[in-house]
C-alpha cells in the first residue's frame, strides 16, 4: 500500500499468528529505491510499562488501551502495510523519536 507517512497510523500483518497489528510509521517515505520498505514500531495491549514504551490517549478505533513497544521495532513490505488509519499525536511522535534515538545509541550518553 501507498499513501501513508512517517507519523501515521497503519494497520500491518507483521505475519504473526495470522493477525493484523497497528504499527506508527517511523521511517521516511522513499527510504530505499531497491526495497519497497517501510520501518514501523507496534502498538500493544501488552502494557508493561516498560522504559520502551509509549503511552497514548485512546483514540476512538482502538477497542482497548494500548502502548507503542518501540522495542517491536520493524522493517516491513509496504504490500504487507493493509491501510491507514490515522495520523499519530505528534507529541507522542516525538517521544517514539526519542526512545528510538536512546535504543539505538544515537544520541549522547548521559553521565
Amino acid at each position: 500500500m501507498t499513501g501513508f507517512n512517517r507519523g501515521d497510523v497503519v494497520v500491518v500483518d507483521l505475519g504473526m499468528a495470522a493477525k493484523t497489528r497497528p504499527c506508527v510509521v517511523v521511517s521516511i517515505g522513499s527510504l530505499d529505491h531497491q526495497r519497497n520498505m517501510s520501518v514501523v514500531v507496534p502498538m500493544t495491549t501488552e502494557i508493561r510499562g516498560g522504559e520502551c514504551e509509549v503511552d497514548f490517549p485512546k483514540p476512538a478505533w482502538l477497542r482497548q488501551e494500548s502502548v507503542v513497544n518501540v522495542l517491536g521495532i520493524a522493517g516491513v513490505d509496504n504490500a504487507r502495510i493493509e491501510r491507514r488509519i490515522a495520523a499519530f499525536p505528534a507529541d507522542k511522535m516525538k517521544e517514539i523519536e526519542s526512545v528510538l534515538k536512546r535504543i539505538l545509541g544515537l544520541e549522547p550518553a548521559k553521565m
